[in-house]
């Protein structure tokens, strides 16, 4: 063999013969593919476990400091960014409602929600529309006449409304000479136009629909429409039930006159010397059956309103100043101003079961207190049984000093009711009617 090919062979042969091969000079046999992939699956599982431990222990750490917030939520005060307004607390009610904390939330959804559509028909310059005053003791049908129109809750979109207003003035008609029966059939025109116009007061027979008189000349007119004083709401100054008056779907609207002379009384107590003022007609029949016992009496004093009111004296209303308890008769159709007199100088309201409305004209078997089932009368005035009026002094001076502080505190605080403003604000004689109508706007539908 030639030397350079010799070497070649033997060189091949020298690095081809190992352990495990066949034979010198040949190739050894091919791996097989399990072997060949042994050393890289030991490597990829092996990368494959510590993937799997670091994303264990990510999640641990996570789930661990989800925990730690959560738990230093409950202890750690939560810090806001200082332009933020925190939420208003609740407000702070006097005891003087039968539930506080319900007409809190009520009130406040009533200022939010409340609608009230005013039928825009009828000449403001005749009965419609438009108050005849807003002076004297039929004030309070003036303003609201004239609240409802600068209030939040007139809308006119009629299909936003709760209810619907009527917006007839008899107290107007009364001004311009208008007979009763005239009055009657003024009204019962004017109602049935809207029925016929609208489609709304078909759809209740009225029951969404209300109006206001404080006049007793609007309860006559008005009882000469049946279909309006059954069906519709009425809020009236004459809440007893021989006119009709039903309490879960009228209103005892205050009579209230304004304006008031004088300033509102305040905590006065020390000033208070006069157990008691019987601010009565000079010829109602308990004046004259106890005239005799408190003409000259220093404790009890009974004064004619009328005269005093007529000439423009300010002895009436000063009395109160001076008086701890104010005795309320009623006047004709049971309305009278005395009560609202009686709060706004902070004298608590000495009454009857009836506000002694029987007692001087045998008028009505039951007198519906304005707000009453907002107010819980017991805390701000006296209610006697009609028997008891003769022992009324000795009622009266067993009444210990603790009991009267509270009842004069408690008539301060119902003093806002009882005014009306224009604009109307918050709490005031409008917003209490409002919120009486509010709490009787489910009406059925037909």
């Amino acid at each position: 063999m030639h030397p350079s090919r010799r070497s070649q062979a033997e060189l091949f042969t020298a690095t081809t013969n190992f352990p495990g091969t066949t034979a010198p000079g040949r190739l050894p046999p091919p791996i097989p593919a399990a072997k060949l992939q042994q050393r890289p699956s030991a490597a990829a599982s092996s990368a494959s476990c510590s993937i799997h431990a670091l994303l264990i222990a990510l999640l641990t750490i996570a789930l661990v400091s989800l925990a730690f917030l959560a738990v230093n939520s409950y202890t750690l005060p939560l810090h806001y960014n200082s332009c933020i307004t925190a939420a208003p607390q609740a407000e702070e009610l006097p005891n003087v409602y039968h539930s506080p904390e319900v007409f809190r939330l009520n009130y406040a959804e009533m200022e939010a929600k409340f609608k009230v559509y005013v039928y825009p028909d009828g000449d403001a310059s005749t009965f419609y529309q438009t108050p005849r005053k807003l002076t004297g003791k039929y004030a309070s049908e003036g303003y609201f006449f004239q609240n409802i129109r600068e209030s939040r809750f007139r809308t006119d979109d009629p299909n936003q409304a709760d209810l619907f207003f009527i917006p007839v003035s008899c107290h107007k008609m009364r001004g311009k000479g208008t007979s009763y029966e005239n009055m009657t059939i003024i009204v019962h025109n004017y109602v049935g136009m809207l029925m016929s116009k609208y489609p709304f007061w078909n759809r209740t027979l009225g029951a969404d629909h209300f109006f206001v008189t404080c006049h007793d000349v609007g309860i006559r007119a008005t009882e000469g429409v049946p279909l309006l004083v059954k069906n519709s709401i009425r809020a009236v100054c004459s809440p007893s039930y021989n006119v009709g008056f039903i309490p879960h779907k009228d209103v005892a609207l205050p009579q209230i006159l304004q304006p008031f002379a004088l300033p509102a009384g305040g905590n006065d107590i020390e000033n208070r010397t006069i157990l008691g003022f019987w601010a009565g007609h000079r010829n109602s029949r308990i004046r004259v059956e106890l005239a005799d016992t408190w003409e000259n009496d220093t404790e009890l004093q009974i004064s004619n309103n009328r005269i005093s009111r007529a000439t423009g004296h300010l002895v009436y209303q000063k009395k109160f100043y001076r008086t701890k308890y104010c005795i309320c008769p009623g006047g004709s159709q049971v309305n009278s101003a005395r009560i609202a007199d009686s709060i706004h100088y902070g004298c608590i309201p000495g009454e009857n079961a009836i506000l002694l409305c029987s007692l001087i004209l045998i008028l009505s078997d039951y007198y519906d207190l304005p707000f009453n089932d907002i107010l819980d009368w017991q805390k701000f005035s006296l209610i006697l049984e009609e028997g008891e009026v003769k022992q009324l002094k000795q009622l009266l001076k067993g009444i210990s000093p603790e009991k009267f502080v509270s009842l004069h505190q408690s008539v301060v605080q119902v003093q806002k009711h009882f005014q009306w403003n224009s604009p109307p604000i918050r709490y005031d004689a409008f917003h209490m009617v409002m919120y009486d109508l509010w709490l009787r706007r489910h009406a059925i539908k037909y």
